[in-house]
């Protein structure tokens, strides 16, 4: 049996010691470091008129605090063989933990930069389509990161680097064009590039598809949010936008033309109700001055089909426009020419009807 030895017991706590203290001095310094330039860079980035820098230095500052200490410990694990048999093993996957949290949070800071940049600009185009193209590329870039970060922290474990050595190798371009049709990760991530590159819809335009109408709330990589009038939020399969026809009624800009159907009696004299509607557009404040025109469009068997054209700036104001036309109009034929109004029709015939809304 082995005699207890003090002056080994007194080494072993001395080894233990000044690897604890080399440590302790390591994090410090790392902390300290990194107190230094984050003050000095912050009182620079205060001094510019934009909040970009101050957004920036916001999203990496902690993660650059924990790469530091991290530094710092790998640092001190060479200078110390005790130390360095516990931290490499932990290392392995810390290294590229923090390496994909950096690059991760990066590219939050410049999307959150460039987000800031695009709310005081005029053009409200131009903001949808920046701001879409953020939004998918964004999160493109994301699920790029953590595949790999992923895929490196697997290379870490002997007994599953052949795994890991499989995913990095399945993120080339030649297997994303390859397994594209049998892949659907794969198909919804180049549906996506494509969307942010052709742009056929953009966050914020108004669309009409699978005959739901509502405004582009969310662009994901898989699917598309569109929220209806009534607060409805309808799913929607990114690849349906790039294989099937929808309409996008704010492509370009939100200037509509929409028109309003009226059916009259065959005998109404037409001239006096187009003075009338004229009249009525010229003077309404949410007309654009673009178009306004009244047209019999269709003979019925006890009616006259009359449709009523007018445009408007934006479609929200070209809605309200539409409303008020109808009400007044059919309000004026009730004062003025009530011998117009269609007394007895077939069937569900309405007086007055309109498009989509």
């Amino acid at each position: 049996m082995e005699r207890f030895n003090p002056a080994n017991w007194r080494i072993e706590w001395a080894a233990l010691a000044e690897a604890g203290l080399l440590l302790i001095v390591a994090i410090g310094g790392a902390l300290l470091l990194h107190w230094i330039i984050f003050a000095i860079v912050g009182k620079i980035a205060r001094l510019s008129d934009t909040q970009v820098d101050d957004l920036v230095l916001a999203h990496v500052e902690r993660p650059v605090r924990w790469a530091m200490l991290a530094i710092a410990v790998t640092l001190a694990a060479q200078a110390d063989k005790d130390l360095a048999l516990i931290w490499e093993p932990i290392a392995r996957f810390v290294r590229p933990a923090l390496l994909g949290w950096i690059v991760y949070t990066l590219v939050k800071a410049l999307t959150a930069a460039l987000e800031y940049r695009l709310e005081i600009s005029d053009d409200p185009v131009a903001v949808r389509s920046r701001r879409t193209r953020l939004s998918i590329l964004s999160r493109t870039a994301t699920f790029v990161i953590i595949f790999i970060t992923v895929g490196l922290m697997l290379m870490g474990i002997p007994g599953v680097r052949d795994i890991g050595t499989t995913l990095l190798a399945s993120a080339g371009l030649a297997a994303l064009a390859v397994g594209a049709a049998a892949q659907p990760a794969l198909r919804s991530l180049i549906a996506g590039l494509q969307m942010a590159i052709t742009e056929p819809l953009r966050i914020g335009d108004l669309v009409v598809v699978q005959g739901h109408t509502g405004r582009v709330e969310e662009i994901r990589m898989s699917y598309v949010i569109v929220r209806t009038w009534d607060e409805r939020a309808i799913i929607v399969p990114t690849n349906l936008f790039l294989d099937q026809p929808f309409e996008n009624w704010s492509r370009r800009n939100e200037m509509l033309t929409g028109p309003v159907f009226l059916n009259v009696d065959p005998a109404a004299e037409v001239e006096p109700i187009r003075a009338e509607f004229l009249r009525f557009v010229h003077a309404h404040p949410l007309w654009d001055k673009r178009t306004a025109s009244l047209l019999v469009t269709d003979v019925l068997t006890d009616s006259i089909q009359l449709r009523m054209a007018m445009s408007a700036a934006t479609i929200g104001q070209l809605f309200d426009l539409r409303c008020a036309v109808r009400e007044h109009m059919l309000d004026w034929l009730r004062r003025e020419a009530p011998d117009a109004l269609v007394r007895r029709r077939p069937g569900n015939l309405p007086v007055a009807q309109d498009a989509q809304p």
